[in-house]
């Protein structure tokens, strides 16, 4: 089956500069498949942030100094 895209001039040229002897349609599906190899799955992040104890005790550590260091103010309406 084929469907017919319409493109912008620039597009077009970009496209055309990169298709070499590929067709048109050989070189959306390249482009779509390259764009898919570089997607990371959820499980890919699995274990980046690891059990550090101290790494998260001094993270929560700021936060408190953080929030302590805030000022608050009167609100009168």
């Amino acid at each position: 089956m084929v469907k017919v895209i319409s493109l912008s001039n620039e597009a077009y040229t970009r496209l055309k500069a990169m298709k070499g002897v590929m067709s048109f349609s050989e070189l959306v599906l390249e482009l779509a498949e390259r764009n898919n190899k570089n997607r990371k799955s959820l499980i890919d992040f699995y274990g980046v942030w690891k059990d550090d104890s101290e790494y998260w005790e001094n993270f929560k550590k700021e936060i408190r100094e953080t929030r302590n260091r805030a000022k608050t103010r009167d609100v009168n309406f």
